[in-house]
């Protein structure tokens, strides 16, 4: 009897402790994202470039006349190219097909350090954005010459095929 009772907490244990692992969260258990926010308001009136960026993300499309749609799973990547000076994001929203905020992805300003990257990742099972499903990103810097990249790639599969295909950012301030 005591046994079962083990094997049945055991069993019980092993099975709410399964759950797809956090993409933003290293090897190590360290949450890079959070390491880079900021834990100080950002003094808006240093910077000299300020930006929001419009990325389209397509969490489903559909594949077949009988309007069967495939799930994607998207990665929004924001880059800075600069070799000299951070960028600074305040703002990642994430909207759904209708134009109603999902989540916001961060409370304080990020700091981006010369030539780093982030990565945000929308799993193949969250089909909360719908095909029409889209980022706005909010970006400052000391620099008015900085020129970040922010791209959104998106990865699925139907059968046996694969696919993949990624969109740019656009500027609407």
């Amino acid at each position: 009897m005591k046994q079962s009772f083990y094997l049945f907490f055991l069993l019980l244990f092993s099975l709410f402790s399964c759950h797809p692992p956090n993409p933003n969260v290293s090897k190590t258990g360290k949450d890079e994202l959070k390491s880079l926010e900021l834990d100080h308001k950002m003094d808006k009136s240093e910077m000299t470039y300020q930006d929001i960026v419009y990325v389209p993300i397509y969490s489903d499309i559909y594949l077949d006349v009988q309007n069967q749609k495939s799930l994607l799973a998207a990665t929004l990547s924001i880059r800075n190219t600069s070799f000299e000076d951070s960028l600074f994001v305040s703002k990642i929203d994430y909207f759904n097909t209708e134009g109603v905020l999902v989540r916001s992805y961060i409370d304080n300003a990020i700091s981006l350090p010369p030539m780093a990257t982030i990565n945000y990742v929308i799993e193949k099972e969250d089909d909360t954005g719908g095909a029409g499903a889209n980022f706005i990103v909010a970006l400052n810097a000391k620099n008015k010459k900085i020129q970040p990249l922010i791209q959104a790639i998106m990865i699925g599969q139907t059968g046996n095929k694969g696919f993949a295909f990624s969109t740019d950012g656009y500027s609407i301030k």
